[in-house]
């Protein structure tokens, strides 16, 4: 059994929804020679889902090679990634204000999925699990867009918003794992880390 995992991930509220569920973690964090950011390129024609799963996967390869060049101790190492999708459209990170804003837009009114995968190593296997919701945006004017884009909030999100934050007055209805939503699929994690043999 083991007492902890690394947790391969700049996200605040990951390490939250850990910390949550009681599960010991350790940061495993790309140094400055890696391009984090360019494992989550996206290639023409993928879908969403197959997206997701792919990031997640390359995510975990990475921090599994950070861990070996680190000589640090063996433990299971959790990686996760989430997209927003409009259809087959996917929408990643905004690169600046007006990206965010016409996301923002996209998403007015109307429903759309988030997809997060959370991959798990249990030795040389990998672990995978992916949680999809849907989420459904009341009209937003273009005073609420960019009164939103003025906190800051939408940058290094996907889709340009998180659930936990101001954006959560513009949901209008959710179906499937708030968690999931937020970054971390709380139901889907723990299913995975019961089959690595982590305690918490």
């Amino acid at each position: 059994m083991h007492g902890f995992i690394y947790l391969a991930s700049q996200s605040p509220r990951r390490r939250q929804l850990l910390a949550q569920i009681g599960v010991k973690h350790e940061l495993l964090l790309p140094d400055r020679m890696e391009n984090a950011e360019r494992l989550e390129e996206e290639r023409s024609g993928e879908l969403p889902a197959d997206y997701v799963r792919r990031v997640t996967r390359l995510k975990l390869d990475a921090a599994r090679k950070r861990l070996a060049k680190r000589g640090l101790a063996e433990a299971p190492i959790l990686t996760s990634d989430t997209t927003v999708a409009i259809g087959r459209r996917i929408l990643g990170k905004p690169a600046d204000a007006q990206q965010a804003a016409e996301m923002l837009a996209a998403l007015s009114g109307r429903s759309h999925r988030v997809l997060t995968a959370v991959a798990v190593s249990s030795g040389r296997s990998t672990l995978l699990e992916m949680s999809v919701s849907k989420v459904r945006f009341a009209e937003l004017s273009a005073q609420d867009i960019q009164r939103y884009i003025d906190t800051g909030e939408p940058f290094g999100k996907a889709g340009a918003y998180g659930i936990q934050g101001p954006a959560a007055v513009f949901i209008a209805h959710i179906e499937g794992s708030y968690s999931g939503i937020m970054g971390l699929p709380l139901h889907e994690t723990a299913t995975l880390l019961r089959r690595a043999r982590v305690l918490f």
